[in-house]
């Protein structure tokens, strides 16, 4: 007894999927491929800008407010500008200076602005800086008076240091990340 060989036949529907089916899957997965790298290079920006650079200049506005905290309440010449500050050639806690890093206050003798390369490191040249820091010491508008040394002499100064980026990464949306810190010093402390 002889058994026939069977050929089995395929419905159309059973077939498998065709050149054109992969094609147009391969181009839809393609174009959302597409759609979710533009998401991330734009997340990767943000990142580098509002957390980076944004972190950044708050440390190094923390830092200028720590060497002017430091300083005693009526110097008037240590420079904070050199690293390590010097006793003279500087502004030390004088009234005055600019928190606005759009016009910073620079002059000499007198600066109440320093600049930063892009590793956080001092820079002389105005034209090299990533980073700019600007401070201003003032009065509060209701400062209350003390007599020390037999005069009367307002008893707290407020130090205001604004730490600015000079570029964003990537196209800017926005403001350039900046970070402003504000803190009083007494007399006579």
């Amino acid at each position: 007894m002889r058994r026939k060989l069977q050929y089995r036949r395929f419905h159309p529907l059973q077939a498998g999927m065709s050149l054109l089916e992969v094609t147009i899957a391969l181009a839809i997965l393609l174009i959302a491929s597409v759609g979710i790298m533009t998401m991330g290079t734009v997340a990767i920006a943000t990142t580098e800008n509002q957390g980076h650079l944004a972190a950044r200049t708050a440390e190094y506005a923390q830092d200028k407010m720590e060497q002017l905290s430091s300083l005693s309440y009526g110097d008037p010449a240590t420079d904070t500008i050199a690293f390590p500050p010097t006793s003279t050639g500087g502004s030390g806690l004088t009234v005055g200076g600019s928190s606005d890093p759009n016009s910073p206050v620079t002059t000499p003798g007198t600066g109440y602005v320093d600049y930063l390369d892009i590793s956080g490191q001092p820079t002389t040249s105005t034209g090299a800086w990533f980073y700019i820091r600007v401070w201003q010491v003032s009065y509060p508008a209701t400062t209350p008076t003390c007599v020390v040394s037999g005069s009367t002499v307002p008893c707290l100064k407020q130090i205001t240091v604004t730490a600015k980026v000079r570029r964003q990464v990537g196209a800017p949306a926005g403001a350039l990340p900046q970070s402003t810190l504000t803190t009083l010093k007494s007399s006579p402390f």
